[in-house]
């Protein structure tokens, strides 16, 4: 029998207890308490005072498909603040699935040893699925060509360091927005905000859905443009992503794509670029940006931005647990 899955409410400024499966459960509000959370979780951090806000919690990190940032950076976050991890990678090969065990016996298992469960997978609606069986809160830390929630919550409050707001912005998203989880989320946190503008530049064939973009239909405006001299020269940010090769059944089509990716480069900052804009990636980086890029100071790919993944996952796993 099917599970039947409630649409999960919008979140508002109370946290506790509450699965983060998709930016549609967030609002202004709800993302103005995280970001406020986060800065005081950045203030204490500067103390250098040991933080034990998570002391005595365990949170499981459930990883189906490999990950570097957001099981690293959920790690650190909450190791940082206290608390402890249960790490099960490759599950499908290092747990009891491997014996046939039930997803709903699975997380109730997991949810009797730990606080949290965050849990990474390739199928699109799996995170879902495994919310609704779950005892304790879960966070989806990424599924399939889906969302990517607490990526899209860094990204914009790096912005929101930078600009001090999120409405009345103009950006560039270049790369693969058909299969990136992390663009489809990136683009939703936006659509919360008034008067943003998003040109979205992406190689034939890995153009946005029109579904995704219908279900966004006058929350947000997107542009779609095929050459580089379609690119605004005032964009306040530009957001790549690199090609989702995991995501291919053809080889052949991928090596196709990636013919046509438009790289940031500093021959295009030069022609496009302006010194008020940043630069924003996701990550892993292939062959998106020219490593030439990385010394420019509008580039926070590498230093910025994945500091405030670790700082806003310590507020938002605070916040489920009521501890802050």
């Amino acid at each position: 029998m099917a599970i039947r899955l409630e649409v999960t409410p919008k979140i508002t400024t109370n946290f506790k207890s509450r699965h983060i499966l998709s930016l549609d459960q967030f609002t202004p509000v709800s993302l103005r308490k995280l970001f406020e959370t986060t800065d005081r979780i950045i203030k204490l951090l500067k103390r250098k005072s040991p933080l034990e806000i998570l002391k005595r919690s365990v949170i499981t990190l459930l990883f189906f498909e490999p990950s570097t940032r957001t099981f690293g950076s959920f790690s650190s976050a909450i190791k940082r603040l206290g608390g402890q991890t249960i790490d099960l990678l490759d599950p499908e090969k290092t747990t009891s699935f491997v014996k046939g065990e039930s997803l709903k016996d699975t997380m109730q298992v997991l949810g009797t040893y730990s606080d949290i469960i965050i849990i990474r997978h390739p199928e699109k609606g799996f995170v879902q699925k495994a919310a609704a069986v779950s005892p304790v809160p879960v966070i989806s830390g990424g599924e399939g060509a889906g969302e990517h929630p607490t990526q899209a919550l860094y990204d914009t409050f790096t912005l929101y360091q930078k600009f001090g707001k999120l409405s009345h912005l103009k950006g560039l998203v270049l790369g693969d927005a058909l299969y990136s989880r992390s663009i489809h989320s990136f683009i939703k946190a936006l659509s919360l905000f008034p008067k943003d503008v998003i040109y979205l530049f992406s190689p034939p064939g890995l153009e946005i859905s029109y579904d995704f973009e219908r279900k966004l239909h006058g929350k947000i405006k997107l542009v779609r443009i095929t050459r580089e001299n379609e690119i605004p020269e005032d964009c306040n940010f530009w957001y790549t992503n690199r090609i989702q090769k995991e995501r291919f059944k053809s080889r052949s089509v991928y090596e196709k794509a990636l013919k046509d990716f438009p790289v940031i480069t500093p021959e295009l900052l030069a022609k496009k670029g302006n010194r008020d804009m940043i630069i924003l990636d996701p990550l892993p980086r292939v062959g998106n940006i020219d490593i030439r890029v990385d010394s420019d100071p509008r580039s926070l790919y590498l230093t910025k931005q994945l500091e405030n993944g670790v700082y806003i996952r310590m507020a938002l796993v605070s916040l489920i647990l009521g501890k802050i």
